[in-house]
């Protein structure tokens, strides 16, 4: 398994990995992990982004970003801001990958260019 540099994700990810794996049938859910991999990835800069400006999306908020990407692919977009609680990501729709990330520290500084629209989650 490749670094994750977001400790929240990596530990959501190490604690799935640690833990018994009962059938999928008697979990009643879904493995996040794994749907987070054939949903969305996140680039290494994302990923640097992510833990050097110490921005924490628990699940809910990765399903959040992850429907907001559905929604803008269902429009036709090809690069779109994700706005997550006081976080922007923008994320390529086609690749699926998320780009960069802004924490609300830095959102009055940032002009987001490329994108061809944008979506509050």
């Amino acid at each position: 398994m490749s670094q994750i540099q977001n400790t929240q994700v990596q530990q959501l990810l190490q604690s799935r990995i640690d833990a018994p794996r009962p059938p999928q049938a008697d979990r009643g859910g879904v493995d996040f992990d794994a749907v987070l991999s054939d949903r969305l990835k996140v680039s290494a800069h994302a990923k640097t982004r992510l833990q050097s400006r110490d921005i924490q999306l628990d699940q809910s908020a990765w399903e959040r970003v992850m429907n907001s990407v559905d929604k803008a692919a269902q429009k036709g977009s090809k690069e779109t801001l994700v706005m997550v609680d006081d976080v922007a990501l923008v994320v390529s729709v086609r690749n699926r990958t998320v780009i960069t990330a802004v924490d609300k520290d830095r959102l009055k500084e940032n002009v987001f260019t490329n994108i061809d629209s944008a979506v509050i989650a």
